[in-house]
């Protein structure tokens, strides 16, 4: 395996500029989620020039299918989608895209301030390897390019559009981050819960509007709307055990246009983190409970409306199949391999996987230098060194699928 392996990571160095020029590429052409369509096509494009074979799942969506025979089936996935994000990062090949939001209507200014450029290089540059050195290997490798993960509908779209049928079935799922949080070219796992399951919830409640002279003529739905923030701030402290981690955020509070009206209606927006989908559930309920007893003390004149959305699951890694590969990496890397903390962040990646009951595992890799100092995911100015983080990626991809698929 050894000297397998030294062959497939080592021609990673005859592809390292036509590498860094695709990357560049995605980088300046990042698109919002389902709106992926010049991203898809030059992932296909290239998938294409490999003479790779491949199948359009959704509109965006794309699987490859790398048949070398007899052996394990081996899925590796990246997302492919961009954030509604000015990027400020100073790179001199930085993101000035913009694109028209296809749900707001609205013109974004569009960055890959959440690293799925090198998601997508990654398992590029690692089909790439294993399609040029076919001697070295046996078995399938399936490589899931996936829209939208940032909208939580990308594995539902490709579920739902064939997805199953466009690959055989894996033995494995594998796939990585790019993080803040780890050394520059290090390779983080995490057995078992590792990204937290999570959800928001859009909360409507009702007063009665009135002269914000006269209170007593209306109910005030922004003293309403308080009280319930206020609340809500008792849940994690109150009702999840200490054992447990927790978290419970109100981002936005929307109500009334002026200083003497007290108005009619107020919107929240609250989202929260969990690592079981006991707590989840807790939380869930809590807010249920909360909002609704809260409108009744205030003499509400109408039931709150709840909506629950982005719902992500827990990301929930297979301890035998972490252990394979953190062997794996440890082997290779050395020092590079480490362990990684739970990420209060949260995945659509598992919904895949545990859709076609296959055992999954998920890793960080470390992207910035200077990483104690590095920007989070999703900041204008996270934009990760580009090496040694474009060939890890890919070399990643490569140690971890080698796992099953080199004897």
């Amino acid at each position: 395996m050894d000297t397998a392996l030294a062959q497939l990571v080592g021609s990673l160095t005859a592809t390292r500029e036509a590498r860094k020029d695709l990357y560049v590429w995605f980088h300046q052409h990042p698109e919002l989620s389902l709106q992926e369509l010049q991203t898809a096509s030059k992932i296909r494009s290239r998938l294409d020039a490999l003479q790779l074979p491949h199948t359009q799942v959704g509109e965006t969506g794309t699987v490859c299918v790398l048949d070398n025979g007899p052996g394990p089936v081996v899925a590796i996935r990246a997302d492919i989608d961009g954030l509604p994000v000015q990027e400020r990062s100073g790179k001199p090949y930085a993101s000035t895209a913009t694109q028209v939001d296809a749900v707001s209507g609205r013109e974004e200014h569009v960055a890959h301030a959440c690293g799925h450029d090198f998601h997508i290089m990654g398992v590029l540059g690692a089909l790439e390897a294993f399609a040029v050195n076919r001697d070295c290997w046996r078995g399938t490798l399936v490589a899931v390019f996936q829209p939208a993960e940032e909208a939580y509908a990308g594995s539902r779209v490709m579920l739902a559009n064939g997805i199953r049928e466009a690959m055989p079935k894996p033995d494995v799922y594998l796939g990585q981050h790019v993080l803040p949080m780890l050394p520059a070219g290090v390779v983080g796992t995490h057995p078992g819960p590792f990204m937290s399951q999570a959800f928001s919830a859009q909360i409507t409640v009702w007063g009665k509007g009135t002269h914000g002279s006269m209170p007593e003529k209306g109910v005030d739905p922004v003293l309403l709307a308080s009280n319930i923030v206020t609340r809500l701030h008792t849940v994690v402290s109150r009702e999840v055990q200490a054992k447990d981690t927790a978290v419970l955020t109100v981002g936005a509070i929307h109500s009334g246009v002026k200083a003497n009206v007290i108005p009619e209606t107020a919107e929240l927006l609250v989202n929260t983190r969990a690592y079981t989908r006991e707590v989840s559930d807790t939380l869930r309920s809590a807010i249920t409970r909360i909002v609704e007893g809260e409108c009744a003390a205030a003499g509400s004149p109408r039931e709150p409306e709840i909506t629950f959305y982005d719902e992500y699951p827990l990301t929930d890694n297979d301890p035998e199949t972490t252990s394979r590969v953190r062997g794996a990496f440890d082997a290779h890397f050395g020092s590079d391999a480490a362990d990684l903390d739970q990420i209060p962040a949260s995945e659509d990646f598992s919904i895949i996987p545990d859709a076609l009951d296959v055992p999954y595992t998920y890793w960080g890799l470390g992207g910035f230098k200077d990483w104690e100092n590095a920007p989070g995911n999703h900041s204008p100015a996270f934009a990760p060194d580009l090496q040694p983080t474009l060939d890890r990626a890919a070399e990643a991809m490569i140690v971890a699928a080698a796992a099953w698929l080199v004897d």
